[in-house]
């Protein structure tokens, strides 16, 4: 298990890493996180259902984190590698997902006391990744130490005992408090869980690290526990999907260059991985609009989001004045694209009688689109690999919603995706003036050929970008990093049956 001195210290990243490091190897590697907080999610197979009635495979959902990892191990995700996961929709509450499937609303407090009913299946989860391969990281969340939560623990020291994994502690030094984050995590562990921790791995050092080796003797000498490396600074980490909403915070991607893009910063933003192929394409200025700041004038096209609260988000856009800026965006011809929740807030309406994603009502939405949206029913979970007959390119992706939208405007759909069988499905709505358009496709942009389609449709620079091409690559340069920089045998015999 790799334990985190504190949350984003790059533990997802590192397990990545070292999935990938190891299945080079030849070992089969299988990642695990017991619960996850992130409403960036990634359909995954659901094993322990029957196919569908057409053979289809059944999905549910898991981190986003997790789907990266079990890519990094050249494996299909699973809804075993992230048996719970958390995705907020109130300031004190989330969505529970168990096992690929939606089990309700649930307020913190209530949540922290029913936790630990979930420890079976996490347990049964862990132990079918155990039968499958010769090697499972199992990633911690936040921070171990946190030694008020242990008894409801089903993430960090209280699933380590259970399943009797060895820790390995890791700390981000690039925030600074290294020594205090290790030596404190060290005070407040009681000696059983002192006893599992193998040692302890400095994260994301830059510069000259024969300075910081005087820390490190000090470390070791009040713990006892050994060091087991340091892995410098990676410089091709925005090159992967980030879990957290954090990374939204930092600089706009592509200053200056040609098409400029704005995406309004949501409260409940979800699934912004959608945004990366078109912050990598060189001919592309995608920037987050910060709340506070307006919509840019000089903007060509906003892209409204995921969203894990339609409704909540609506009022956040009229909150921040962005729906005015929306607005006026699209009276002087400039375009608008909403993928899944930004799709449903383009139209008339938002319903919720059932009260799925906050207090029950409806919320009037842009209006952009004729078509209006109730969220309710099962959520539909599906891997989306096909040809969209309007632009003759290959899409994938998936729909991961709830809610069900209907309406005129759906007579001119954004897609036409073939069904599989030889039929056309259609697919979200574009306004008479082809300037608006939604779909409920997340991954859409991450389709080479879709997304060369899109951007000269809209009159941008378009390039060969190979985005998976790209991402493999960063994917190989985070386990050559991990290679260069640990010893990933010491690493290895530390791991126990």
């Amino acid at each position: 298990m790799i334990q985190g001195t504190a949350s984003d210290v790059g533990k997802s990243m590192v397990v990545a890493g070292l999935c990938r490091a190891f299945a080079r190897r030849g070992l089969v590697v299988r990642p695990f996180k017991a619960q996850n907080m992130s409403n960036n999610a990634a359909v995954a197979a659901d094993s322990d259902l029957p196919p569908g009635p057409d053979g289809e495979i059944v999905f549910g959902e898991i981190g986003r984190a997790q789907a990266l990892q079990a890519r990094a191990c050249n494996a299909a995700p699973s809804i075993h590698m992230n048996p719970v996961l958390l995705k907020p929709q109130t300031d004190i509450g989330s969505q529970v997902v168990l096992r690929g499937r939606v089990l309700g609303n649930c307020p913190a407090r209530i949540y922290h006391r029913m936790r630990h009913h979930m420890m079976p299946a996490i347990l049964d989860s862990l132990d079918r990744l155990r039968a499958e391969a010769d090697l499972v990281l199992v990633e911690g969340a936040g921070s171990g130490a946190e030694v008020y939560l242990r008894s409801s623990d089903i993430t960090n020291m209280h699933l380590a005992a259970a399943a009797d994994l060895p820790v390995v502690i890791l700390s981000d030094i690039d925030r600074g408090g290294t020594m205090a984050a290790i030596v404190g995590s060290h005070a407040l562990l009681d000696p059983a869980d002192r006893a599992r921790v193998v040692g302890y791995v400095v994260n994301k050092f830059r510069g000259d690290f024969s300075l910081f080796e005087p820390g490190v003797k000090t470390i070791t000498e009040c713990t006892g526990w050994p060091f087991l490396g340091v892995l410098r600074w990676f410089a091709h980490a925005d090159r992967l999907p980030a879990e957290d909403s954090l990374a939204l915070e930092r600089p706009a991607t592509g200053e200056g260059r040609g098409l400029k893009v704005a995406v309004p910063r949501l409260s409940r933003i979800a699934n912004f991985d959608d945004l990366d192929p078109l912050a990598a394409e060189p001919g592309v200025a995608l920037r987050f609009v910060q709340p506070g700041h307006a919509i840019p004038s000089d903007t060509d096209v906003i892209i409204l989001p995921g969203s894990k609260a339609t409704r909540t988000d609506l009022a956040t856009l009229r909150r921040e004045g962005w729906d005015i800026d929306i607005l006026a965006h699209v009276r002087h011809g400039g375009r608008v694209v909403g993928l899944c929740a930004g799709y449903q807030m383009l139209g008339k309406v938002v319903r919720d009688p059932q009260g799925l994603e906050g207090e029950p009502g409806e919320t009037a939405g842009l209006g952009l689109l004729d078509i209006e949206t109730e969220i309710g029913g099962e959520k539909r979970l599906v891997e989306i690999d096909t040809i969209d007959r309007r632009s003759g390119c290959r899409v994938t992706g998936y729909e991961m919603h709830m809610g069900r939208t209907t309406g005129p405007g759906l007579s001119r759909p954004w897609l036409m995706l073939d069904d599989g069988a030889g039929n056309p499905r259609p697919e979200g709505a574009v306004s008479a003036d082809g300037r608006v358009a939604g779909a409920y496709v997340h991954g859409l942009f991450g389709s080479d050929a879709f997304r060369d389609h899109w951007l000269h449709a809209v009159g941008a620079q378009t390039s060969a970008l190979d985005f998976k091409a790209r991402t493999e690559a960063a994917i190989d340069a985070l386990a050559d990093h991990c290679e260069q920089n640990l010893d990933l045998d010491a690493l290895l015999a530390l791991a126990r049956r």
